[in-house]
């Protein structure tokens, strides 16, 4: 027995709305823009249609809720197309901000800080915000100062780009906070983006390739660090202390 629901049809959900063209216009009058921009006023459809093919051009619906609904004398397929570069263009233009995550440890040494805080920098300076997790092992999680202060001198470090978004806090056993850059530092990289975009099209213009932007959202190799470590495997013995080593010195804590 039918339940009553209306059966799926997934064509559905591929159909966004179409602009209609010519034949495609199914009511009986519209109001008509020339191809020059003159208003014709109302007019019956196939009237209007007429006008289109004297001019070896398209009558296309640009707005379909006015009533009559508007329709315009044009070059469909050029329309397409500048239509497709106008959103290519928002596109490129929107800003898009990304979270970017650098880890610490509470044993990390000053010249690894100092490195991660000029990464965190071309971040920030690239419109980023930075997220700085400090993981803890073993017997570290009852000496979360350290990692308040390493966050101390990582923000002092940043003071001039940027804000904080997050205070320092505990997940799991790790310690985060999240900077986000400040509104000057968003304002020049939207300069940038219009300085790039215009570069852009002078250089299409000229028939000329784009040279690629220099790429400032990675991390550059770190041969010495080992924060990229596989802490999930890493167990604790019967006395607490962590089995592990490393070149920040990471073995068994006495006490």
């Amino acid at each position: 027995m039918a339940l009553g629901h209306s059966r799926f049809d997934p064509r559905q959900q591929q159909r966004g709305y179409q602009i209609r063209v010519n034949h495609r216009i199914r009511v009986p009058e519209v109001r008509v823009i020339d191809a020059d921009g003159s208003m014709l006023g109302v007019l019956q459809t196939h009237e209007a249609l007429r006008k289109a093919q004297e001019q070896g051009l398209d009558l296309v619906e640009v707005n379909p809720k006015a009533e009559p609904p508007v329709c315009k004398i044009l070059d469909f397929g050029k329309y397409k197309y500048e239509e497709k570069k106008k959103q290519a263009q928002a596109r490129r233009n929107q800003s898009v901000v990304e979270i970017k995550e650098i880890k610490l440890r509470p044993k990390t040494d000053d010249h690894d800080i100092a490195f991660k805080v000029k990464a965190a920098r071309r971040f920030i300076e690239a419109g980023h915000k930075v997220k700085f997790t400090v993981r803890f092992r073993g017997r570290e999680i009852t000496h979360p100062e350290k990692a308040h202060e390493q966050l101390d001198v990582i923000l002092k470090a940043l003071d001039d780009v940027s804000n904080v978004e997050t205070r320092p806090m505990m997940e799991a056993r790790a310690m985060s906070l999240i900077i986000a850059p400040k509104p000057a530092v968003m304002q020049r990289v939207a300069q940038q983006r219009v300085a790039l975009e215009k570069a852009r099209q002078q250089a299409e213009k000229d028939g000329q390739p784009m040279p690629p932007a220099p790429s400032s959202t990675e991390l550059p190799d770190e041969p010495d660090d080992d924060d990229d470590d596989d802490d999930d495997d890493e167990t604790e013995g019967e006395d607490g202390k962590d089995g592990t080593g490393g070149k920040d010195g990471e073995g068994s804590d006495s006490n």
